[in-house]
């Protein structure tokens, strides 16, 4: 079975996250969703709430697919998560040259570290390339309306969690 992880924060998981994810289950028979966790950052969403976000999004999303999501965490390098998993082939998101100049460094990185596993890029798909967390949890802040960027479960979590 051809095992892919895909790593990131998903602070909150998006559109964008969601349309890599669909094509890391083209070329992957399982994926694994890994949620970095660093305990000097203070994320908006909990490990649990990003990871039931996750799969409520997947499930909405994917339909049966989403029973060959799982989501674990991990706080060392992505490579140990891999390995640790199964998996062989790392998948990561691109949206423009400045992300992909950073993913080949890391991909140069973990090829020396890793030559078992192989790093696979993504484009994202142009309706998703301006979407960022970071911009999501910024305009959910100041009331805006977060729907075109996000899954619906996560702008009605992001409106409950700013309406407080």
């Amino acid at each position: 079975m051809t095992v892919a992880i895909y790593a990131g924060s998903f602070d909150p998981v998006t559109n964008g996250h969601m349309d890599v994810l669909k094509g890391a289950l083209r070329l992957a028979e399982k994926v694994i969703v890994a949620i970095g966790v660093h305990p000097g950052k203070k994320p908006l969403f909990s490990f649990e709430e990003r990871v039931e976000l996750i799969r409520k999004s997947a499930e909405d999303i994917l339909g049966a697919d989403s029973a060959r999501v799982s989501v674990i965490a991990f706080d060392g390098l992505l490579i140990d998560a891999a390995r640790k998993h199964g998996a062989k082939l790392m998948v990561r998101g691109l949206r423009d040259g400045t992300d992909l100049d950073y993913e080949m460094q890391m991909a140069g990185m973990n090829g020396t570290m890793a030559p078992e596993l192989q790093t696979v890029f993504l484009p994202a798909d142009p309706a998703v390339r301006t979407i960022t967390a970071t911009l999501v949890r910024q305009i959910a802040a100041m009331g805006g309306d977060v729907r075109p960027f996000v899954p619906a479960v996560v702008a009605d979590a992001l409106a409950t969690r700013f309406k407080a």
